[in-house]
């Protein structure tokens, strides 16, 4: 991989992983169409800058959370178990069933009609604004949302946050839960699959430029969840998806 292609996968992660449209399943379309080969190793790093992201973006939310944790009475200490109780699904299906997940990053059909799966998620999130709080159930469900977005072609945030506005949960919490929750299984990733021998200087562009344009991205989804105009984004997963299955 040459330091332009490192650069590309970079943008396209930044731009994808927080905007609904899947950064998995783009990074499939552009390695099947440009015939880029993408070590495993450099897909993580993508997802570890995503992190990173994070941390900075809701640097307040997680000391809070920490300063309160493990208490169950103070309400970030709750949100901290909540993100540990809806990471238990992504942990397990990861775990059971690594081999058949991989084999579906080979499969633009399976891409598309992940694609045409959120697109459907994306579209029933406009009709349920909700309101109430978080429950330790609904982190349950929102985890398993977030598990079935291993699956390429299912967003992540798409998949959480939507699911998060079916239960009738408030926009803004559901989108620092589903944001916040991507902690976990992003670092046990890092940890599973880190090696310095997988460690090539050209990764380091596309891990940069994956930071930048991450900030930025994510920045713009919330602006675009609170304006309620998230649901905008189904038009161009079904779109998406529907060429791939055409092609």
């Amino acid at each position: 991989m040459n330091i332009l292609e490192s650069i590309l996968l970079g943008v396209i992660q930044g731009i994808t992983e927080w905007l609904p449209i899947s950064s998995s399943g783009h990074l499939v379309i552009f390695q099947q169409f440009l015939n880029i080969e993408v070590p495993l190793f450099f897909d993580i790093l993508l997802h570890f800058a995503t992190l990173i992201v994070i941390l900075i973006v809701f640097h307040k939310d997680i000391l809070k959370i920490l300063k309160e944790f493990p208490s169950t009475k103070k309400p970030n200490g709750k949100l901290g178990w909540y993100i540990i109780i809806g990471s238990v699904p992504i942990a397990l299906t990861g775990f059971l069933l690594r081999d058949q997940i991989a084999s579906l990053f080979t499969s633009l059909k399976a891409v598309a009609i992940a694609l045409l799966f959120t697109s459907l998620l994306l579209f029933l999130s406009e009709r349920f604004p909700g309101r109430r709080k978080l429950k330790w159930y609904d982190s349950i469900v929102i985890g398993i949302s977030q598990a079935l977005a291993l699956v390429p072609g299912i967003s992540r945030s798409g998949s959480t946050i939507s699911t998060g506005l079916l239960l009738g949960l408030e926009k803004r919490q559901v989108a620092t839960f589903s944001f916040l929750l991507v902690i976990p299984a992003i670092l046990g990733a890092t940890i599973l699959e880190f090696s310095t021998a997988s460690i090539e200087f050209n990764y380091i562009y596309g891990f940069l430029t994956a930071i930048i344009v991450g900030y930025f991205s994510l920045k713009l989804l919330l602006k675009i969840i609170v304006k309620n105009k998230f649901h905008y984004f189904g038009w161009y997963c079904l779109i998406l998806g529907i060429v791939l299955l055409i092609i």
